[in-house]
């Protein structure tokens, strides 16, 4: 419970609280004109100045960090841990606290404010306790919201969210952990959402065009890869056998020089071979003219030259064999020297041609070095490919597949919650039968609390006549933190107080605002918490109810927004 708070600010008025319900009121003076609303007397401040104290943010905006209130000191005097402590902060070092009372480990009593959220969290919510997961667990400030309710946070909305901001996971996630159920379920069901969230993006960037062109079908891209995977194996088996071969080039220049030898060689066979057939078809025309014509010839010649004294015909035809016998030797001489070259020419081709099988054997078992570059290049390029494939394939895969993959999910973290509510069932029996108990108190037609499984988490539902209106609405949030001190009470944890703004009875009928006032004041006596409240004065004498006298709750300091000086901090600023 908070014991006191104070101010190092002359003006400020200062306020102590017992046990039990505390009702600061603020006034409209005699005489103050409509504009005078109390407004600005500071009943909304008290809540601020609660969270200020307790490691919320101080923000440039926060009151306390403006001119006026940020070099004075505000302080608390409340019960933490079983003892009674102090704590002191201002807006112009809002990063330090100064704490009394309490034994920080290597620390004095100044200490940082994430520090001092920490030691509020394990004392007040054991969440030191808390096991560590892969995920989002429960915060101090997210769940001490729940028991200072602030109107500029939009608090006053639903009973399940203490800010209008505040995402479904968190606040599914504190009222689970509030209640005592397994709210490790809703943090996998934030990490469900989280990877839809980027899902979402991905098709959405996938959709404008130019990342889906990036991206690709699973199908097409199945293909391409294992294209690349085969060509990029084929290359490394390539590398791995390859074997460099300096003397590369001139082997190479050698097996040209040895291929255009052997075609000249084949080019004069071919000469050659022409000249043998042209030899011996002369050879078969070269014979002597028979007697017959030879001495037809010689006659012929007598009668046509008579003066001409002739050899005789003995002489004439051994000379014409003489000759034919010489034209044949030649030609069989030059016959055999074409076939000799050719022979010969036969034997270097030979030769060459075992050399070039030599050279060339070694050229295709060996490579050059500069083709082993090009080969580990290409290779390179190729293996930069494959990654390229694989990374685009996985986030096909992913944009199609997880999907079906999340709400499988889902389904599981439904069959997980609905297991949590059949183990859990007498503490959700208390938390729905504590709600209807406090409504049945304020309403004929009690309210309920309803608490379903869905596909997305735990839904929090408060059914109750006329719930449409802001002041069904309100006495829904009053039933429901009613009911969560009720229960945090008796599970030992929490802060021992719960504090509502005077914007909580807004549009409340007088008949349930006197009452349910009284409700506080009795469970908060039953239970053993402290109840703050700051409402208006008419307000809260519009009605009485039977049995209860709320001038013995209300402390002694009014504030009123009619003067100069009658607000929280004694002035106006």
């Amino acid at each position: 419970m908070i014991h006191s708070i104070f101010s190092t600010l002359p003006t400020f008025k200062a306020l102590d609280f017992k046990p039990g319900l505390n009702v600061l009121l603020a006034q409209k003076e005699k005489g103050a004109s409509n504009k005078q609303t109390r407004n600005r007397a500071g009943k909304t401040s008290l809540i601020e100045l609660i969270h200020f104290l307790t490691g919320s943010k101080a923000k440039p905006s926060s009151l306390f960090r403006l001119e006026a209130l940020s070099s004075e000191t505000f302080g608390m005097e409340f019960e933490l841990g079983g003892k009674r402590i102090t704590v002191e902060r201002r807006g112009k070092d809002f990063s330090k606290l100064i704490v009394t009372g309490i034994d920080v480990p290597g620390k004095k009593n100044r200490i940082s404010n994430p520090d001092w959220i920490e030691i509020l969290g394990n004392q007040i919510f054991g969440l030191d306790e808390v096991p560590g997961v892969d995920g989002r667990v429960p915060k101090f400030r997210s769940l001490f919201a729940y028991f200072a309710r602030r109107q500029l946070s939009g608090a006053f909305s639903s009973p399940e969210k203490q800010a209008e901001k505040q995402q479904l996971g968190d606040s599914q996630l504190a009222l689970m952990f509030l209640l005592g159920l397994d709210w490790q379920i809703t943090s996998d069901w934030q990490k469900v959402r989280d990877r839809e969230k980027i899902l979402k993006e991905l098709k959405k960037a996938a959709g404008a065009g130019a990342f889906g062109s990036i991206i690709g079908k699973t199908a097409d891209l199945r293909t391409q890869l294992t294209v690349a995977e085969a060509r990029l194996q084929e290359l490394e088996k390539q590398i791995d056998s390859f074997k460099v071969l300096p003397k590369y080039r001139e082997l190479e220049t050698e097996a040209d020089q040895i291929t255009l030898a052997i075609n000249t060689l084949a080019n004069d066979n071919t000469i050659d071979m022409a000249v043998i057939r042209d030899l011996e078809g002369a050879l078969k025309i070269e014979a002597p003219p028979s007697l017959n014509d030879l001495e037809t010839v010689f006659a012929e010649a007598g009668i046509a030259l008579p003066g001409l004294t002739l050899k005789r015909y003995d002489e004439v035809r051994d000379f014409h064999e003489s000759i034919v016998s010489n034209r044949r030797d030649y030609l069989s001489e030059e016959l055999s020297a074409a076939k000799q070259r050719i022979e010969t020419r036969e034997k270097q081709k030979s030769k060459l041609d075992q050399r070039r099988a030599e050279v060339m054997g070694f050229l295709k078992s060996h490579g050059a070095l500069d083709q082993y570059s090009r080969l580990q290049g290409e290779a390179n390029k190729m293996k930069a490919e494959v990654e390229s494939l694989q990374r685009r394939f996985d986030s096909a895969e992913q944009l199609e597949g997880t999907k079906t993959e999340l709400e499988i999910e889902r389904n599981r973290l439904v069959l997980r919650l609905r297991r949590d509510f059949v183990e859990q069932k007498k503490l959700l029996a208390e938390a729905i039968l504590a709600f209807e108990e406090i409504s049945k108190r304020l309403y004929e037609s009690a309210g309920s609390m309803t608490v379903d499984k869905t596909m997305n988490g735990p839904v929090f539902q408060f059914p109750m006549q006329g719930s449409r209106s802001k002041g069904i609405t309100n006495m829904q949030i009053f039933c429901f933190d009613l009911m969560l001190m009720q229960l945090c009470a008796k599970r030992g944890i929490g802060p021992g107080f719960l504090a509502h703004d005077s914007h909580l009875f807004d549009g409340v009928d007088g008949r349930q605002l006197i009452r349910s006032l009284k409700v506080g004041a009795e469970t908060a006596e039953k239970f053993g918490f402290q109840y703050i409240v700051t409402m208006n004065e008419d307000d809260a004498y519009k009605e009485t109810e039977a049995g209860f006298d709320l001038r013995k709750y209300v402390l002694p300091v009014v504030l009123t927004d009619a003067t100069e000086d009658g607000g929280l901090f004694g002035f106006r600023f």
